[in-house]
């Protein structure tokens, strides 16, 4: 039995649950599990039972496991939340139906606004008033709160959120309420806005509120299950959540507020290329990252991933982008800025009423999966699409521990495309690929072109079960001239995880012109939000020698809506005034739109986020010669290349190959977790870190 400490990385996604263990010597293991929907808890245990017993070890012998979960967003598009009611001020009852007066496409008369998550019945108002001073103007009548949540209860309401105007700058009110609603109905789930958000924008505070108060109940739940059936199989170790930001949090917190929760998942494959680009030189990449369900893109700028401070869940393709507003659910919390649209793996190809061949956002997910699973679809997918055009072993995945048939996938693509449309077996397959191809570019053009961004000047980081299988074709779609694949790229959401950091994010209401603002007030708000850092990392067991903190300020021009969020250090700001934000504002105004002008500036927030550095965190230097996988046996069979027009014999080989010299495709790299697609004339080599770096010269032509 070993007796060294373990740590776990776990991304549960849509179609596999992925699961990375790294042992104190730097060891590294693997393992891919069908996800469970019904309990994702279960594919975390019996994964990890499994996991730990080939390395003779068991769950006593873990010190943390780093989790992703999809429980929120799936929550919010499954409309399986809890039964939610909104308390809020008299006059503000339809402000989630309001929003921002927006629609994300101004010609398109199909749109439907989004039905909001709490009808309007159950959203009651109450007569009190804060001023903008802080100051009450009508003071909270505390018998029309608890009149209105003896209603919202009577009406089977299990969740509330309370939302008062101008709470962000006095909460006096909202605390009071919770205290009323705490004593008259223990049972009730309650969501405080000035513990959530405590920011200007009614709408966004309110949305934001809503949205954490709809997930209460189901993220309680899992967690509380998972958390006990971990214990029941012997850990004693801490379990943490990563955030929508990257960086992780305790159970605790991601149980209060799971709102910032919802891009769990999605968000530890970018920190990975964030760290992997500052070991290996890519400090300006593409993360790419393919699943079974979902393709999901995102920018990596100087070594860190590009963050925003708002975005709107919601179907179809979900992007940040601040052009698009008002197709969503509104979450104000800090993200990694993800563009995810529904090409996985998984997603189903099929026919609309126009005759089209469509890909997705439907998935057959893990249960019953593709059609090559044999486990009860009938309809083609992507992965079916790639069974029949050879780039997926015919023999199974994920080491050959999920077997497929090749049959079911010909007659799936053939009687739901292939007969319907009049075209042969290999038109019909390689139709179904290029459509997920075209989706998953348009993902990676709305983070770079629609925000002025060449991808052309980036590498394109490709990892996920499938993204490595589509990231070349993806990548002459967009001219991209290189593609990165890191070692574990199939699993590379979990990597990332234990490569991140704890962290904490806290804002403080601060409206004020730069040219009023004295310094008194700043400085003020900067050492209660350090307190606030501070003393949470404290109670998270970090030393402050282990803590590190990061301020920004939002800014915006004076009658502006909407503000910019530029990084600061506050003693800077101490010793040179607040000339320096300024012009650090009118520098990211400037990279963000193409402009600035003379207007007066002001202040809006104050942000913070504190970092716990987390021992023994992930490296990328060697990791390659760290991991613990399969063997891969050479062999052949025969690819489809659209470049040659016909299959081709192809050989297949272990993706560790490039590590003793250069190949040139075609040819096929093998892993366990993932297959790597080099077609004819793109060649492949090491860069050291265990990554595939593929180069292109049809796109290196087009420059």
């Amino acid at each position: 039995m070993v007796d060294t400490a373990i740590h776990i990385g776990c991304d549960i996604g849509g179609t596999f649950t992925d699961i990375v263990a790294q042992q104190a010597d730097g060891t590294i293991h693997i393992r891919k599990v069908p996800s469970t929907p019904d309990d994702p808890g279960q594919a975390v245990v019996k994964g990890l039972a499994a996991m730990l017993s080939e390395i003779n070890a068991n769950f006593s012998n873990l010190c943390e496991i780093v989790h992703g979960t999809t429980v929120g967003s799936n929550t919010i598009l499954q409309k399986a939340g809890a039964r939610t009611g909104l308390i809020t001020t008299k006059g503000f009852r339809d402000v989630l139906e309001i929003g921002r007066i927006r629609t994300p496409t101004m010609f398109d008369l199909s749109w439907e606004k989004p039905e909001p998550l709490v009808p309007r019945r159950h959203r009651l108002e109450v007569g009190e008033r804060m001023g903008a001073d802080g100051f009450p103007v009508v003071d909270l009548p505390e018998d029309e709160v608890l009149s209105a949540a003896r209603r919202l209860v009577d009406e089977g309401i299990e969740s509330v959120a309370v939302c008062y105007i101008n709470s962000c700058i006095n909460p006096l009110h909202e605390r009071r309420s919770v205290e009323i609603l705490e004593k008259n109905f223990p049972d009730l789930l309650i969501t405080a806005s000035c513990d959530v958000l405590p920011e200007m924008k009614e709408y966004e505070r309110t949305s934001t509120t809503v949205v954490n108060a709809y997930l209460l109940s189901a993220m309680r739940r899992y967690l509380a299950n998972l958390t006990k059936n971990l214990a029941e199989a012997g850990m004693t170790a801490p379990l943490l959540v990563v955030a929508s930001s990257g960086g992780m949090m305790r159970v605790k917190t991601a149980s209060d507020i799971p709102v910032f929760a919802v891009g769990s998942g999605p968000a530890g494959g970018v920190m990975g290329a964030a760290r992997l680009g500052q070991a290996n030189g890519n400090a300006d990449a593409i993360a790419f990252d393919m699943g079974g369900t979902t393709a999901k893109a995102s920018i990596v700028k100087d070594g860190a991933p590009m963050l925003t401070s708002e975005y709107e869940f919601r179907d179809g393709i979900s992007s940040p982008s601040r052009f698009i507003k008002g197709g969503g659910y509104m979450l104000k919390v800090p993200a990694i800025d993800i563009a995810e649209v529904g090409a996985g793996g998984g997603s189903i190809a099929w026919i609309d009423e126009g005759g089209l061949l469509q890909v997705g956002p439907l998935s057959a997910g893990a249960d019953p999966g593709p059609a090559c699973y044999g486990l009860g679809n009938e309809k083609p997918t992507v992965t079916d699409a790639n069974v029949v055009l050879g780039y997926l072993n015919p023999l199974g995945l994920a080491g050959g521990s999920l077997s497929i048939d090749r049959k079911l996938s010909e007659r799936a693509i053939m009687e739901y495309v292939g007969a319907p449309l009049g075209l042969d077996l290999v038109q019909a397959a390689a139709g179904i690929r290029k459509l997920a191809n075209v989706a998953m570019a348009r993902a990676i053009r709305s983070v770079t072109v629609e925000r002025g961004r060449d991808p052309r000047d980036m590498a394109l980081m490709a990892f996920g079960g499938s993204g490595p299988t589509h990231a070349v074709e993806v990548a002459e779609l967009l001219g991209i001239r290189q593609v990165i694949v890191p070692a574990m790229s199939g699993v590379f959401c979990s990597v990332g995880m234990l490569a991140s950091d704890v962290e904490h994010n806290f804002v403080r209401n601060l409206v004020r012109e730069l040219v009023s603002l004295d310094m008194s007030s700043f400085k003020e708000a900067v050492e209660r939000l350090k307190d606030d850092g501070l003393g949470r990392l404290s109670d998270d067991g970090f030393s402050e020698d282990r803590i590190e903190l990061s301020f920004g300020a939002d800014i915006r021009y004076v009658g502006q809506s909407s503000e910019l969020t530029v990084p600061m250090d506050p003693n800077h700001i101490l010793i040179e005034g607040f000339s320096a934000l300024e012009k650090a504002f009118h520098d990211t105004y400037n990279y963000t739109y193409g402009y600035t002008n003379d207007e007066s500036v002001e202040i809006v927030n104050i942000r913070l986020s504190a970092r716990g550095k987390r021992v023994n965190r992930l490296g990328f230097q060697g990791i390659d010669r760290q991991l613990v996988a399969p063997d891969i046996t050479d062999a052949e069979r025969s690819v489809w290349f659209d470049a040659i027009g016909s299959y081709v014999p192809t050989p297949t080989r272990a993706r560790t190959v490039v590590t003793e010299g250069p190949v040139t495709g075609p040819a096929i790299l093998e892993a366990y977790d993932t297959t790597i697609v080099l077609p004819p004339e793109v060649t492949a080599v090491s860069d050291g870190c265990g990554s595939v770096m593929i180069e292109i010269p049809s796109c290196r032509e087009q420059q």
